[in-house]
Protein backbone atom coordinates (compact mmCIF):
# COMPACT_ATOMS: atom_id res chain seq x y z
CA UNK A 1 0.00 0.00 0.00
CA UNK A 2 1.24 3.01 -1.11
CA UNK A 3 0.56 6.35 -2.73
CA UNK A 4 3.28 7.50 -5.15
CA UNK A 5 3.24 11.24 -5.48
CA UNK A 6 4.96 14.05 -8.00
CA UNK A 7 6.19 17.24 -7.87
CA UNK A 8 4.20 20.53 -9.41
CA UNK A 9 4.54 24.30 -8.66
CA UNK A 10 6.19 23.84 -5.67
CA UNK A 11 4.03 21.81 -3.72
CA UNK A 12 3.45 17.98 -3.61
CA UNK A 13 0.68 16.28 -5.12
CA UNK A 14 -0.06 12.90 -4.87
CA UNK A 15 -1.38 9.88 -6.97
CA UNK A 16 -3.70 7.35 -4.83
CA UNK A 17 -5.13 4.24 -5.67
CA UNK A 18 -9.19 3.88 -5.19
CA UNK A 19 -8.57 0.51 -3.92
CA UNK A 20 -6.93 1.53 -0.15
CA UNK A 21 -8.57 0.69 2.78
CA UNK A 22 -11.10 2.96 4.25
CA UNK A 23 -9.77 3.59 7.42
CA UNK A 24 -6.42 4.62 5.93
CA UNK A 25 -7.56 7.03 3.07
CA UNK A 26 -10.19 8.38 6.31
CA UNK A 27 -7.01 8.85 8.48
CA UNK A 28 -5.26 10.90 6.01
CA UNK A 29 -8.09 12.80 5.75
CA UNK A 30 -8.22 13.01 9.34
CA UNK A 31 -5.16 13.10 10.61
CA UNK A 32 -3.73 16.18 8.98
CA UNK A 33 -3.39 19.73 9.58
CA UNK A 34 -3.76 21.18 5.70
CA UNK A 35 -6.03 23.74 5.76
CA UNK A 36 -8.01 26.25 3.45
CA UNK A 37 -7.65 30.16 3.70
CA UNK A 38 -10.17 32.51 3.18
CA UNK A 39 -9.40 32.11 -0.73
CA UNK A 40 -10.21 28.76 -1.16
CA UNK A 41 -6.00 27.48 -1.30
CA UNK A 42 -4.86 25.05 0.67
CA UNK A 43 -2.22 25.87 2.89
CA UNK A 44 0.24 24.15 5.63
CA UNK A 45 3.40 21.95 5.27
CA UNK A 46 4.01 20.38 2.23
CA UNK A 47 4.05 16.82 3.37
CA UNK A 48 0.35 17.08 4.74
CA UNK A 49 -0.77 19.16 1.37
CA UNK A 50 0.05 15.84 -0.40
CA UNK A 51 -2.03 13.20 2.13
CA UNK A 52 -4.66 15.84 2.25
CA UNK A 53 -4.88 16.04 -1.44
CA UNK A 54 -4.22 12.06 -2.05
CA UNK A 55 -7.49 11.68 0.10
CA UNK A 56 -9.11 14.31 -1.87
CA UNK A 57 -8.42 12.89 -5.22
CA UNK A 58 -10.16 9.45 -4.42
CA UNK A 59 -13.47 11.06 -2.51
CA UNK A 60 -12.38 11.31 1.23
CA UNK A 61 -12.06 15.78 1.46
CA UNK A 62 -10.99 16.71 5.42
CA UNK A 63 -13.00 19.46 5.26
CA UNK A 64 -16.12 17.95 5.06
CA UNK A 65 -14.90 14.74 6.95
CA UNK A 66 -14.18 16.97 9.93
CA UNK A 67 -17.71 18.41 10.00
CA UNK A 68 -19.26 15.00 10.18
CA UNK A 69 -16.24 13.23 12.11
CA UNK A 70 -15.07 16.16 14.42
CA UNK A 71 -11.22 16.52 16.19
CA UNK A 72 -11.72 16.38 19.83
CA UNK A 73 -8.12 16.63 20.71
CA UNK A 74 -4.73 16.01 19.69
CA UNK A 75 -0.83 14.80 20.54
CA UNK A 76 1.18 17.28 18.09
CA UNK A 77 4.06 16.26 16.43
CA UNK A 78 7.51 15.18 17.73
CA UNK A 79 10.61 15.00 17.10
CA UNK A 80 11.69 12.70 19.88
CA UNK A 81 8.32 10.33 19.43
CA UNK A 82 8.54 11.27 15.42
CA UNK A 83 4.71 10.61 15.80
CA UNK A 84 1.15 12.80 15.36
CA UNK A 85 -2.21 11.45 16.88
CA UNK A 86 -5.47 13.12 16.19
CA UNK A 87 -8.73 11.92 18.10
CA UNK A 88 -12.11 12.08 16.66
CA UNK A 89 -15.25 11.40 17.47
CA UNK A 90 -16.78 8.78 15.33
CA UNK A 91 -20.21 7.43 15.60
CA UNK A 92 -20.49 8.83 19.11
CA UNK A 93 -17.20 6.45 20.00
CA UNK A 94 -13.53 7.98 20.36
CA UNK A 95 -10.86 7.20 17.79
CA UNK A 96 -7.59 7.89 17.15
CA UNK A 97 -5.43 8.19 14.21
CA UNK A 98 -1.43 8.06 14.80
CA UNK A 99 0.63 8.74 11.71
CA UNK A 100 4.98 8.80 11.67
CA UNK A 101 8.00 7.22 10.99
CA UNK A 102 7.27 3.38 10.14
CA UNK A 103 10.33 2.35 12.48
CA UNK A 104 8.65 4.41 15.57
CA UNK A 105 5.20 3.71 14.55
CA UNK A 106 5.06 0.28 13.76
CA UNK A 107 6.30 -1.07 17.78
CA UNK A 108 3.55 0.15 19.11
CA UNK A 109 1.01 -1.43 17.08
CA UNK A 110 -0.54 -5.18 17.73
CA UNK A 111 -2.34 -5.91 14.72
CA UNK A 112 -2.79 -5.50 11.16
CA UNK A 113 -6.33 -4.56 9.56
CA UNK A 114 -7.51 -6.34 6.48
CA UNK A 115 -10.79 -6.81 5.25
CA UNK A 116 -11.44 -9.96 7.23
CA UNK A 117 -10.65 -8.09 10.61
CA UNK A 118 -7.32 -7.65 12.49
CA UNK A 119 -4.20 -9.90 11.43
CA UNK A 120 -1.50 -10.63 13.29
CA UNK A 121 1.56 -8.05 12.28
CA UNK A 122 4.45 -9.03 10.52
CA UNK A 123 6.67 -5.82 11.76
CA UNK A 124 10.04 -7.47 9.80
CA UNK A 125 8.05 -7.55 6.08
CA UNK A 126 6.62 -3.95 6.69
CA UNK A 127 10.02 -2.26 7.69
CA UNK A 128 11.49 -4.30 4.63
CA UNK A 129 8.94 -2.65 2.40
CA UNK A 130 9.25 0.56 3.68
CA UNK A 131 13.34 0.79 3.42
CA UNK A 132 13.03 -0.57 -0.02
CA UNK A 133 10.57 3.14 -0.69
CA UNK A 134 13.33 4.67 1.45
CA UNK A 135 15.87 3.25 -1.15
CA UNK A 136 13.63 4.79 -3.79
CA UNK A 137 13.73 8.08 -3.01
CA UNK A 138 10.41 8.20 -1.27
CA UNK A 139 9.85 10.06 2.20
CA UNK A 140 7.65 6.81 3.86
CA UNK A 141 5.08 7.57 6.80
CA UNK A 142 2.99 4.77 8.73
CA UNK A 143 -0.42 5.18 10.10
CA UNK A 144 -2.08 3.00 12.36
CA UNK A 145 -5.35 3.56 14.00
CA UNK A 146 -6.99 2.96 17.44
CA UNK A 147 -10.93 2.53 18.62
CA UNK A 148 -11.59 3.37 22.19
CA UNK A 149 -14.66 1.54 24.16
CA UNK A 150 -13.93 4.46 26.75
CA UNK A 151 -12.67 7.62 27.07
CA UNK A 152 -8.91 7.49 28.54
CA UNK A 153 -8.49 8.92 31.35
CA UNK A 154 -5.84 11.15 30.47
CA UNK A 155 -4.94 11.67 26.66
CA UNK A 156 -0.97 11.32 26.84
CA UNK A 157 1.14 9.89 24.60
CA UNK A 158 1.73 6.78 26.45
CA UNK A 159 -1.88 6.64 27.06
CA UNK A 160 -2.92 6.82 23.37
CA UNK A 161 -0.13 5.81 21.37
CA UNK A 162 -0.79 2.05 22.44
CA UNK A 163 -2.04 -1.11 20.95
CA UNK A 164 -2.99 0.60 17.89
CA UNK A 165 -3.80 -1.45 14.42
CA UNK A 166 -1.31 -1.05 11.61
CA UNK A 167 -3.26 0.56 8.27
CA UNK A 168 -0.64 0.92 5.77
CA UNK A 169 2.41 3.09 4.33
CA UNK A 170 2.20 6.03 2.41
CA UNK A 171 5.37 7.15 0.28
CA UNK A 172 5.72 10.53 -0.77
CA UNK A 173 8.48 11.59 -3.21
CA UNK A 174 9.75 15.53 -3.95
CA UNK A 175 11.81 15.42 -6.46
CA UNK A 176 14.93 18.51 -6.72
CA UNK A 177 13.93 21.41 -8.44
CA UNK A 178 15.88 21.00 -12.27
CA UNK A 179 18.10 23.92 -11.08
CA UNK A 180 18.79 22.11 -7.91
CA UNK A 181 21.59 19.77 -9.12
CA UNK A 182 23.53 22.49 -11.10
CA UNK A 183 23.44 24.60 -7.82
CA UNK A 184 25.12 21.99 -5.89
CA UNK A 185 27.70 21.30 -8.61
CA UNK A 186 28.25 25.24 -8.12
CA UNK A 187 28.83 24.72 -4.83
CA UNK A 188 31.18 22.50 -4.75
CA UNK A 189 33.73 24.41 -7.33
CA UNK A 190 33.05 27.45 -5.27
CA UNK A 191 34.62 25.41 -2.47
CA UNK A 192 30.80 25.21 -0.17
CA UNK A 193 30.41 21.94 0.81
CA UNK A 194 27.03 21.20 0.70
CA UNK A 195 25.93 18.61 3.77
CA UNK A 196 22.14 17.20 4.41
CA UNK A 197 20.28 16.85 7.46
CA UNK A 198 17.02 15.66 7.51
CA UNK A 199 15.08 13.84 9.69
CA UNK A 200 14.03 11.01 6.86
CA UNK A 201 14.88 7.69 6.77
CA UNK A 202 19.23 7.36 6.21
CA UNK A 203 17.92 5.29 2.70
CA UNK A 204 15.76 8.20 1.38
CA UNK A 205 17.91 10.57 2.58
CA UNK A 206 21.02 8.99 0.39
CA UNK A 207 19.04 8.65 -2.51
CA UNK A 208 18.25 11.96 -2.28
CA UNK A 209 21.45 13.08 -1.82
CA UNK A 210 23.33 10.68 -4.58
CA UNK A 211 20.52 12.12 -7.18
CA UNK A 212 21.61 15.91 -6.46
CA UNK A 213 25.15 14.98 -5.87
CA UNK A 214 25.97 16.04 -2.73
CA UNK A 215 27.17 12.35 -2.40
CA UNK A 216 29.51 10.27 -4.50
CA UNK A 217 28.66 6.38 -4.50
CA UNK A 218 29.37 4.82 -1.16
CA UNK A 219 29.02 7.63 0.55
CA UNK A 220 28.38 7.78 4.61
CA UNK A 221 25.08 8.34 6.20
CA UNK A 222 25.23 9.19 9.93
CA UNK A 223 21.75 8.74 11.92
CA UNK A 224 20.58 10.44 14.87
CA UNK A 225 21.35 7.06 17.02
CA UNK A 226 24.33 6.58 15.81
CA UNK A 227 25.60 10.27 16.49
CA UNK A 228 23.80 9.33 20.04
CA UNK A 229 26.35 7.31 20.99
CA UNK A 230 29.42 8.77 19.42
CA UNK A 231 32.08 10.76 21.57
CA UNK A 232 32.44 14.56 20.84
CA UNK A 233 36.05 14.19 19.94
CA UNK A 234 35.29 10.80 17.43
CA UNK A 235 32.81 12.96 16.02
CA UNK A 236 34.65 15.70 15.73
CA UNK A 237 37.09 13.83 13.70
CA UNK A 238 34.47 12.56 11.43
CA UNK A 239 32.51 15.20 10.76
CA UNK A 240 34.37 16.83 7.81
CA UNK A 241 33.76 13.95 5.91
CA UNK A 242 29.79 13.14 6.59
CA UNK A 243 27.46 15.08 3.98
CA UNK A 244 24.44 13.14 5.49
CA UNK A 245 22.90 13.15 8.52
CA UNK A 246 19.20 11.08 9.21
CA UNK A 247 16.66 10.84 11.70
CA UNK A 248 18.57 12.96 13.63
CA UNK A 249 17.13 15.43 16.39
CA UNK A 250 16.79 19.05 16.84
CA UNK A 251 19.78 19.56 19.87
CA UNK A 252 21.80 17.47 17.16
CA UNK A 253 21.88 19.68 14.19
CA UNK A 254 23.20 22.38 16.64
CA UNK A 255 25.86 19.66 17.64
CA UNK A 256 26.63 19.03 14.16
CA UNK A 257 26.76 23.06 13.10
CA UNK A 258 29.20 23.07 16.64
CA UNK A 259 31.59 20.46 15.83
CA UNK A 260 32.11 22.57 11.88
CA UNK A 261 32.66 25.71 13.23
CA UNK A 262 35.28 23.68 15.81
CA UNK A 263 36.87 22.94 12.51
CA UNK A 264 37.07 26.38 11.19
CA UNK A 265 34.43 26.21 9.14
CA UNK A 266 31.75 29.09 8.20
CA UNK A 267 28.37 27.44 8.10
CA UNK A 268 25.41 28.21 6.65
CA UNK A 269 22.08 25.87 8.04
CA UNK A 270 19.24 26.25 6.39
CA UNK A 271 15.83 25.41 8.14
CA UNK A 272 12.07 25.83 8.14
CA UNK A 273 10.53 24.50 11.58
CA UNK A 274 10.25 25.59 15.33
CA UNK A 275 13.12 22.93 16.16
CA UNK A 276 15.59 24.36 13.71
CA UNK A 277 15.71 27.93 15.07
CA UNK A 278 18.42 27.11 17.52
CA UNK A 279 20.91 25.86 15.04
CA UNK A 280 19.73 28.61 12.52
CA UNK A 281 20.81 31.23 15.47
CA UNK A 282 24.05 29.13 16.02
CA UNK A 283 25.03 29.28 12.34
CA UNK A 284 27.31 31.52 10.72
CA UNK A 285 24.64 32.23 8.93
CA UNK A 286 20.70 30.94 9.23
CA UNK A 287 18.87 31.04 6.22
CA UNK A 288 15.06 30.57 7.10
CA UNK A 289 12.67 29.09 4.51
CA UNK A 290 10.22 32.28 3.28
CA UNK A 291 7.45 30.43 2.10
CA UNK A 292 6.82 26.79 4.27
CA UNK A 293 8.86 28.91 7.09
CA UNK A 294 7.91 29.14 10.53
CA UNK A 295 7.92 32.85 12.67
CA UNK A 296 10.53 31.11 15.10
CA UNK A 297 12.72 30.33 12.63
CA UNK A 298 12.63 33.48 10.45
CA UNK A 299 13.09 34.96 13.97
CA UNK A 300 16.23 33.34 14.64
CA UNK A 301 17.58 33.25 11.56
CA UNK A 302 20.07 35.48 9.46
CA UNK A 303 18.43 35.50 5.87
CA UNK A 304 14.90 35.32 4.83
CA UNK A 305 14.71 32.71 1.59
CA UNK A 306 11.66 34.59 0.13
CA UNK A 307 11.46 31.68 -2.65
CA UNK A 308 12.61 28.04 -0.70
CA UNK A 309 14.96 27.50 -3.52
CA UNK A 310 18.33 26.00 -2.68
CA UNK A 311 20.01 27.76 -6.26
CA UNK A 312 18.83 31.16 -5.01
CA UNK A 313 21.59 30.57 -1.66
CA UNK A 314 23.88 30.41 -4.41
CA UNK A 315 23.16 32.63 -6.78
CA UNK A 316 23.27 35.07 -3.48
CA UNK A 317 26.67 33.83 -2.78
CA UNK A 318 27.56 34.74 -6.25
CA UNK A 319 26.29 37.99 -6.07
CA UNK A 320 28.06 38.29 -2.84
CA UNK A 321 31.23 37.90 -4.18
CA UNK A 322 30.63 40.10 -6.81
CA UNK A 323 29.60 42.73 -4.41
CA UNK A 324 32.78 42.31 -2.33
CA UNK A 325 35.42 42.03 -5.70
CA UNK A 326 33.56 45.19 -6.50
CA UNK A 327 34.21 47.28 -2.84
CA UNK A 328 38.03 46.00 -3.34
CA UNK A 329 38.12 47.79 -6.93
CA UNK A 330 36.67 50.91 -5.53
CA UNK A 331 38.81 51.25 -2.40
CA UNK A 332 42.08 50.07 -4.64
CA UNK A 333 40.61 52.78 -7.40
CA UNK A 334 40.31 55.76 -3.96
CA UNK A 335 43.09 54.93 -2.41
CA UNK A 336 45.15 54.75 -5.09
CA UNK A 337 44.05 57.83 -6.36
CA UNK A 338 44.68 60.02 -3.22
CA UNK A 339 47.84 57.89 -2.71
CA UNK A 340 49.13 59.46 -5.94
CA UNK A 341 48.25 62.87 -5.00
CA UNK A 342 49.95 62.78 -0.91
CA UNK A 343 53.23 61.31 -3.16
CA UNK A 344 52.92 64.07 -5.40
CA UNK A 345 52.69 67.15 -3.16
CA UNK A 346 55.11 65.23 -0.89
CA UNK A 347 57.75 64.65 -3.38
CA UNK A 348 58.02 67.85 -5.41
CA UNK A 349 59.68 69.90 -2.97
CA UNK A 350 62.59 67.24 -2.45
CA UNK A 351 62.74 67.65 -6.55
CA UNK A 352 63.27 70.94 -6.69
CA UNK A 353 60.04 71.49 -7.76
CA UNK A 354 57.45 73.99 -6.67
CA UNK A 355 54.23 72.50 -5.35
CA UNK A 356 52.83 71.07 -8.30
CA UNK A 357 48.93 71.85 -7.10
CA UNK A 358 46.31 74.21 -5.57
CA UNK A 359 43.42 73.25 -3.56
CA UNK A 360 41.01 73.15 -6.33
CA UNK A 361 42.47 70.75 -8.24
CA UNK A 362 42.70 68.14 -5.34
CA UNK A 363 39.13 68.95 -4.68
CA UNK A 364 38.48 68.64 -8.37
CA UNK A 365 39.83 65.30 -8.78
CA UNK A 366 38.55 64.35 -5.70
CA UNK A 367 35.53 64.81 -6.52
CA UNK A 368 34.62 63.92 -10.42
CA UNK A 369 37.88 62.29 -11.23
CA UNK A 370 37.60 59.70 -8.00
CA UNK A 371 33.68 60.08 -7.97
CA UNK A 372 32.58 59.27 -11.22
CA UNK A 373 34.50 56.45 -11.99
CA UNK A 374 34.64 54.90 -9.02
CA UNK A 375 30.67 55.04 -8.91
CA UNK A 376 30.59 52.98 -12.09
CA UNK A 377 32.69 50.23 -10.59
CA UNK A 378 29.76 49.14 -8.38
CA UNK A 379 28.07 47.81 -11.40
CA UNK A 380 30.89 46.10 -12.70
CA UNK A 381 29.47 42.05 -13.74
CA UNK A 382 31.00 39.29 -11.52
CA UNK A 383 34.40 38.03 -13.24
CA UNK A 384 34.79 35.15 -14.91
CA UNK A 385 35.69 31.90 -13.07
CA UNK A 386 34.15 34.12 -9.88
CA UNK A 387 32.23 30.40 -8.29
CA UNK A 388 35.22 28.47 -9.20
CA UNK A 389 37.57 30.71 -6.86
CA UNK A 390 37.70 29.21 -3.00
CA UNK A 391 36.17 30.76 -0.32
CA UNK A 392 38.18 33.38 1.17
CA UNK A 393 38.80 33.18 4.96
CA UNK A 394 36.40 35.12 7.31
CA UNK A 395 39.21 37.19 9.06
CA UNK A 396 40.92 37.67 5.94
CA UNK A 397 41.72 41.57 5.48
CA UNK A 398 40.19 43.26 2.74
CA UNK A 399 43.74 44.49 1.89
CA UNK A 400 44.61 41.03 1.31
CA UNK A 401 46.14 39.48 -1.80
CA UNK A 402 48.44 41.91 -3.47
CA UNK A 403 45.88 45.13 -2.51
CA UNK A 404 47.66 46.84 -0.58
CA UNK A 405 51.33 46.23 -2.22
CA UNK A 406 49.10 47.51 -5.41
CA UNK A 407 47.99 50.93 -3.95
CA UNK A 408 51.68 51.72 -2.40
CA UNK A 409 53.54 50.90 -5.61
CA UNK A 410 50.92 52.22 -7.97
CA UNK A 411 50.65 55.74 -6.07
CA UNK A 412 54.46 56.05 -6.27
CA UNK A 413 53.97 55.50 -10.04
CA UNK A 414 51.41 57.59 -10.82
CA UNK A 415 52.92 60.59 -8.56
CA UNK A 416 56.40 59.26 -10.82
CA UNK A 417 55.10 60.08 -14.37
CA UNK A 418 53.25 63.28 -12.71
CA UNK A 419 56.03 64.90 -11.71
CA UNK A 420 58.16 63.61 -14.84
CA UNK A 421 55.81 66.24 -16.73
CA UNK A 422 56.17 69.05 -14.46
CA UNK A 423 59.77 68.48 -14.27
CA UNK A 424 60.25 68.60 -18.22
CA UNK A 425 58.17 71.71 -18.09
CA UNK A 426 59.10 73.56 -15.73
CA UNK A 427 62.88 72.89 -16.22
CA UNK A 428 62.28 73.43 -20.29
CA UNK A 429 60.98 76.43 -19.01
CA UNK A 430 57.12 75.81 -20.06
CA UNK A 431 54.37 78.36 -18.38
CA UNK A 432 51.77 75.47 -18.63
CA UNK A 433 53.68 73.17 -16.22
CA UNK A 434 50.82 72.99 -13.50
CA UNK A 435 48.32 72.54 -15.51
CA UNK A 436 50.27 69.88 -17.01
CA UNK A 437 50.62 67.97 -14.23
CA UNK A 438 47.36 68.19 -13.11
CA UNK A 439 46.46 66.81 -16.19
CA UNK A 440 48.64 63.42 -16.22
CA UNK A 441 47.33 63.16 -12.53
CA UNK A 442 43.83 62.62 -13.81
CA UNK A 443 44.37 60.91 -16.77
CA UNK A 444 46.58 58.48 -14.92
CA UNK A 445 43.29 57.51 -12.87
CA UNK A 446 41.45 57.29 -15.74
CA UNK A 447 43.96 54.45 -17.06
CA UNK A 448 43.73 53.12 -14.02
CA UNK A 449 40.06 52.52 -13.40
CA UNK A 450 39.83 50.85 -16.64
CA UNK A 451 42.73 48.67 -16.01
CA UNK A 452 41.65 47.56 -12.32
CA UNK A 453 38.09 46.19 -13.27
CA UNK A 454 39.61 42.44 -12.93
CA UNK A 455 41.99 41.57 -10.69
CA UNK A 456 42.98 38.63 -13.09
CA UNK A 457 41.61 39.21 -17.00
CA UNK A 458 43.13 42.21 -19.13
CA UNK A 459 40.80 44.55 -20.59
CA UNK A 460 41.18 43.62 -23.83
CA UNK A 461 39.80 39.94 -22.95
CA UNK A 462 36.84 42.19 -20.88
CA UNK A 463 36.28 44.36 -23.75
CA UNK A 464 35.25 48.26 -22.83
CA UNK A 465 31.71 47.79 -23.63
CA UNK A 466 30.93 45.37 -20.67
CA UNK A 467 30.78 48.16 -18.26
CA UNK A 468 28.62 51.19 -20.48
CA UNK A 469 27.79 52.82 -17.19
CA UNK A 470 31.84 53.30 -16.44
CA UNK A 471 32.90 53.48 -19.87
CA UNK A 472 30.20 56.79 -19.44
CA UNK A 473 31.51 58.29 -16.70
CA UNK A 474 35.04 58.08 -17.94
CA UNK A 475 34.06 60.08 -20.88
CA UNK A 476 32.19 62.26 -19.06
CA UNK A 477 35.35 63.24 -16.63
CA UNK A 478 37.16 63.42 -19.99
CA UNK A 479 34.75 66.17 -21.48
CA UNK A 480 34.51 67.91 -18.33
CA UNK A 481 38.75 67.92 -17.66
CA UNK A 482 38.91 69.13 -21.47
CA UNK A 483 36.74 71.60 -20.42
CA UNK A 484 38.60 73.14 -17.32
CA UNK A 485 41.53 73.40 -19.62
CA UNK A 486 40.17 75.03 -22.80
CA UNK A 487 37.13 76.67 -21.49
CA UNK A 488 38.33 80.60 -20.12
CA UNK A 489 35.72 80.79 -17.62
CA UNK A 490 36.66 77.67 -15.84
CA UNK A 491 40.58 78.49 -16.47
CA UNK A 492 39.52 81.35 -14.39
CA UNK A 493 38.32 79.70 -11.86
CA UNK A 494 40.95 76.32 -11.97
CA UNK A 495 43.84 78.50 -12.66
CA UNK A 496 44.84 76.24 -15.68
CA UNK A 497 46.21 77.11 -19.29
CA UNK A 498 45.47 75.51 -22.69
CA UNK A 499 47.83 73.03 -23.58
CA UNK A 500 49.07 73.00 -26.76
CA UNK A 501 48.16 69.57 -29.22
CA UNK A 502 51.85 68.42 -28.01
CA UNK A 503 51.43 69.00 -24.57
CA UNK A 504 48.13 67.55 -24.46
CA UNK A 505 49.75 64.21 -26.26
CA UNK A 506 52.71 63.99 -23.88
CA UNK A 507 50.25 64.01 -21.19
CA UNK A 508 48.13 61.32 -22.64
CA UNK A 509 51.39 59.44 -22.92
CA UNK A 510 52.54 59.92 -19.93
CA UNK A 511 49.20 58.67 -18.07
CA UNK A 512 48.66 55.60 -20.37
CA UNK A 513 51.95 54.37 -18.42
CA UNK A 514 49.32 53.53 -15.52
CA UNK A 515 47.07 51.41 -17.28
CA UNK A 516 49.63 49.23 -19.00
CA UNK A 517 51.22 48.82 -16.12
CA UNK A 518 48.41 47.26 -14.39
CA UNK A 519 48.25 45.29 -17.68
CA UNK A 520 51.81 43.85 -16.56
CA UNK A 521 51.06 43.28 -13.23
CA UNK A 522 47.58 41.11 -13.84
CA UNK A 523 49.78 39.47 -16.72
CA UNK A 524 52.30 38.42 -13.99
CA UNK A 525 49.20 37.21 -11.10
CA UNK A 526 47.59 34.88 -13.73
CA UNK A 527 50.75 32.77 -14.45
CA UNK A 528 51.16 32.55 -10.72
CA UNK A 529 53.84 34.50 -10.19
CA UNK A 530 53.40 37.60 -7.74
CA UNK A 531 50.05 37.34 -5.50
CA UNK A 532 49.21 33.80 -5.36
CA UNK A 533 45.41 32.90 -3.88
Amino acid sequence: MRAETFYVEGRFHAKISSDFPVPLLRGLALNNDARRDHEGQLVGDPTELALYEAAVSVGYDGRDMAKAIPREDEIPFDSERKLMTTLHLEDGQLVAYTKGAPESLLPLCATLWTSDGPQPLQTDKILAVAAQMAVEGLRVLALAYRPFVDRPQTLTADAVETDLCFLGLTGLIDPPRPEAKEAVALCKTAGITPVMITGDHPATAWAIARRLGIVEEGGKVLTGIELARMSLEDFEQQVGEVRIYARVAPEQKIQIVQALQAKGEFVAMTGDGVNDAPALRTANIGVAMGKTGTDVAREASHMVLLDDNFATIVKAVREGRRIFDNIRKFIKYVLTGNSAEIWTIFLAPFLGLPIPLLPIHILWINLITDGLPGLALAVEPAEPGIMQRPPRHPQESIFALGMWQHILWMGLLMAGVSLFSQGWAYFTGSAHWQSMVFTVLSLSQMGHVLAIRSERESLFSQGLFSNKLLLAAILLTLDLQMAVLYVPTLQSVFKTEALSLNELLFCLALSSVTFFAVEIEKWLRRRGWIYRN
